[in-house]
């Protein structure tokens, strides 16, 4: 029997093939469309939430985890893609999106291990609860979901079937964010670090909406001055960058990571391209099946990148997606 990287590597292959053969929606029960949100996770006062999107019959079904973006300090759960989101459920699956703490008020390890929660809540309540398959279950993110949706191709056990990173990140401390930035997006706001601290001075939220004071502006700081490492973990990445490593998707990668599909604009200025090269390098290196989608001349989110060639890749994503819940 062939080992079980070349196994995936073959049906990465596959999937790619017949990308442009597969439409992009599939036909899907004309059961109801519903939307419930559940709280997997409680620490203190403060739950923590996921929203669960399925047809409202009793048919198991396999699950497509989104994790919203925001730079680990802003966003929420209802950030979603809506392309993802709609192919997942025109295609028979349920989509789960989740919160998880944000950053300051709650830090680097406490973040993930929000994340890993979530993962075990799914496979333990997952099947009586929600009516999913705990055995095929894919990862989906963007930015900082991206970074998110690549940390549990190696921290969430069993790991998932498969992952899609949008214009995401395996490195914490580079000097993409470890040193000031010099891009106009990044300076839209000027708060002196008091005033910037100010803004996420209260208690823990896994909500951004819940928070009294401007993340946007806290984040702008961040960037401003090359702080965002040290901020969102207590941890000097100058000094002690080892201490993020267990963190960082591009320190953890192995041959039994699952299938991973990569797509970053080649232009973006708020997560580099070079973060998603990294991350493809150290796939070859360790033969795990991957594939890197760079489409020419897109910002952060694929802003102004070709249109056909956008959903080239969406539609490329999908196929490979499709290929790993139902083999």
């Amino acid at each position: 029997m062939l080992p079980r990287s070349i196994q995936s590597a073959i049906l990465f292959c596959v999937a790619t093939i017949v990308a442009t053969l597969l439409p992009t929606h599939h036909a899907v029960a004309e059961d109801k469309l519903t939307m419930k949100t559940y709280t997997y996770k409680k620490v203190g006062d403060l739950e923590i939430k996921a929203d669960v999107y399925r047809t409202g019959d009793e048919t198991i079904r396999p699950v497509v985890v989104w994790i919203h973006g925001g730079a680990l300090i802003n966003g929420h759960r209802a950030g979603v893609s809506e392309r993802v989101k709609n192919w997942a459920i025109d295609s028979g699956y349920a989509f789960v999106s989740i919160d998880y703490r944000l950053a300051p008020e709650t830090q680097l390890p406490e973040i993930i291990q929000d994340v890993e929660d979530a993962f075990t809540w799914l496979r333990k309540e997952g099947p009586a609860l929600l009516k999913i398959d705990p055995e095929r279950i894919v990862v989906t993110g963007g930015s900082a979901g991206g970074y998110l949706t690549l940390v549990t191709g190696y921290r969430v056990n069993p790991r998932p079937n498969a992952l899609v990173a949008f214009w995401g990140y395996g490195d914490l401390v580079g000097d993409w964010y470890s040193q000031p930035s010099p891009h106009p997006r990044h300076h839209t706001t000027k708060l002196s670090r008091e005033e910037a601290f100010k803004q996420v001075s209260g208690p823990p939220v896994s909500d951004s909406r819940e928070r009294v004071g401007n993340g946007g502006a806290f984040y702008q700081h961040c960037r401003q001055h090359g702080i965002w490492p040290e901020s969102v973990s207590g941890w000097n990445p100058h000094t002690e960058p080892q201490r993020f490593y267990p963190f960082m998707p591009l320190k953890n990668v192995t041959a039994d990571y699952p299938p991973t599909l990569l797509i970053h604009g080649t232009a973006d200025t708020d997560v580099p391209f070079e973060q998603s090269v990294l991350m493809a390098d150290e796939f070859k290196k360790h033969a795990a099946p991957h594939q890197l989608i760079a489409v020419p001349e897109a910002e952060h989110g694929l802003a102004g990148g070709d249109a056909a060639l956008i959903e080239s890749a969406y539609a490329k994503a999908f196929a490979f997606l499709t290929q790993q819940l139902e083999k």
